[in-house]
């Protein structure tokens, strides 16, 4: 029979699992922010975005409000500055934004083509050498693309290629990076027991490619497809080696031209600022159309194995 005593005891409760016996047991603290961290991100952000802010605020200047302003101060020149620019040269620039656009889109086509093939090749397939070939692209992938301008630019030479559109878009096809990530997209997200059961049901090779293989890697060749537009839309080098008819520039080269100019005619430089202004549009326009096709789970809709 229990005493009053006894009931009026507080219970005691067993301590919770990885806590030491005898310590509080009050409702978890906070984590403390990381202002380190944090401090280092915003300082990045910082770096990468205020170029940025000052190329917007730099296109609305004209040329005299560009070196008398202060820096961030807006001007009211951005509409006669796009009506120069559209005026330079009968409009020349636009003729190197669509070049640009050529190179940029039809490289990247290609290039995620052959990463998409070599890639699933790689992952899939077992055969003697596989890894020797796929450490020779990754040994790739560390290569500066500044070292191989010169031999590419040697080769074209010698097969009397250069100065011609195919002269910049030929070396952009291969891409070890995109074939590193065509293979580890082919192995995150394509099961070898679908490509038996397609086997086994009589589909070729190919077939299983085209039907199994790319529509399960579809996250993965949209990521390679952005990673080279990008990088050839920006390309410099290689089209300034290669080209000598300005009508072939693409944007990057045209705006450098304009820019060595100004040096000697400084309303130029407005026109440079505008164009760079510009070439920014298309690049954030191709991100906002094609996240939607990004995916963080390369497994979604797949059979796990």
């Amino acid at each position: 029979m229990s005493t009053p005593t006894a009931s009026l005891r507080p219970r005691r409760t067993a301590p919770a699992a990885g806590t030491t016996p005898g310590t509080s047991q009050g409702p978890p603290h906070h984590r403390r922010v990381a202002l380190l961290p944090t401090a280092a991100l915003l300082l990045g952000a910082l770096y990468c975005l205020l170029p940025v802010a000052w190329v917007l605020v730099a296109s609305t200047k004209s040329g005299a409000e560009l070196f008398s302003t202060f820096t961030f101060l807006p001007g009211s020149g951005f509409g006669d500055n796009l009506t120069d620019l559209n005026a330079y040269r009968d409009g020349i620039y636009w003729r190197w934004m669509a070049n640009s656009a050529l190179y940029a889109g039809l490289g990247a086509v290609l290039s995620t083509m052959v990463s998409a093939v070599s890639g699933y090749a790689l992952a899939v397939y077992r055969f003697r050498g596989r890894e020797a070939l796929f450490n020779v692209l990754l040994a790739g992938v560390l290569m500066p693309p500044v070292i191989l301008a010169i031999p590419q630019y040697l080769l074209m030479a010698k097969a009397d290629m250069t100065d011609s559109y195919l002269s910049v878009l030929l070396p952009l096809i291969l891409s070890p990076y995109g074939v590193y990530l065509g293979r580890i997209y082919a192995q995150a997200a394509i099961p070898m027991e679908l490509v038996e059961a397609g086997r086994m049901d009589g589909a070729g090779e190919w077939r299983i490619f085209l039907r199994v293989g790319v529509p399960m890697m579809s996250s993965g060749l949209v990521t390679i497809f952005l990673f080279q537009f990008v990088a050839i839309w920006n390309n410099f080098l290689l089209p300034y080696i290669m080209l000598s008819d300005d009508e072939k520039f693409p944007m990057t080269v045209g705006l450098f031209t304009l820019l060595a100019q100004g040096s000697s005619t400084p309303a130029l430089y407005t026109l440079v600022i505008t164009g760079a202004l510009l070439a920014i549009v298309p690049l954030i326009a191709l991100f906002l159309v094609v996240q939607r096709f990004w995916s963080l789970d390369l497994l979604s809709g797949a059979v796990k194995s």
